[in-house]
């Protein structure tokens, strides 16, 4: 199997739920998140959701899908519009990127959200951007940058990293999304990192979204 044929688009889409949906009787709520949930299990790609509740007052949950064309993905979000659960959503961010080897890593290692491996209690989800000066500086000098980064990384093996590039097809350079368990532990990887050059070299890495793990059908429960 050739690399190009490993590499995934992923899609980070949140969602607002309009108050109506809460004015359901419950078993028909229950009967919607049954209905979305075969959706996305008969979709054939890759999949997790979230919950943002309570933790943003612009999004309540997070539907993350990884596939490898867009078509794909574009496909079961048409299908999720179209059961009752999707007549009450609104997306609130969206963020498109794809799987690339990276530049600055010799070991590559697969990301984790598409080795099936089983996902952490949380993930944490965010834009990246660097600037242009970061690109001007020569091969050399960034990656010796890079390796103070990703030496300060490796005192945090608990925090499984999936770095995607969104160059050309969305408006960031790059989407993080970290997954942990104890949001302490990535928190405590920031502040290490902020105190390392790369940071020089940051423009963006803005909104920083706690999402907390939960399977579709609780998911939906939970947005009352």
């Amino acid at each position: 199997m050739s690399e190009e044929n490993n590499q995934y688009y992923f899609n980070f889409s949140f969602f607002k739920v309009d108050p109506k949906w809460r004015w359901m009787a419950d078993l028909a709520k229950e009967e919607s998140a049954k209905e979305v949930e075969n959706v996305i299990n008969n979709s054939g790609i890759l999949f997790r959701s979230y919950s943002n509740l309570g933790l943003r007052d612009d999004a309540d949950f997070l539907f993350w899908f990884a596939a490898k064309t867009v078509e794909e993905i574009q496909t079961v979000i048409e299908k999720i519009y179209k059961t009752v659960f999707g007549k009450y959503i609104i997306p609130s961010r969206t963020y498109l990127s794809c799987t690339r080897p990276s530049l600055y890593v010799q070991e590559q290692k697969a990301h984790g959200f598409v080795t099936g491996n089983e996902p952490k209690k949380h993930v944490i989800v965010y834009p990246f951007t660097k600037t242009r000066e970061w690109y001007l500086l020569p091969k050399e000098k960034r990656q010796e940058i890079m390796d103070e980064h990703i030496e300060v990384s490796k005192k945090y093996p608990q925090v499984v990293l999936n770095t995607t590039y969104s160059f050309g097809i969305h408006d960031e350079d790059f989407m993080l999304a970290f997954e942990v368990n104890n949001i302490r532990d990535f928190q405590d990887l920031i502040m290490d990192l902020r105190e390392t050059q790369v940071s020089t070299y940051v423009k963006n890495d803005i909104p920083m979204i706690v999402c907390v793990k939960k399977d579709i059908v609780p998911l939906i429960s939970s947005l009352g």
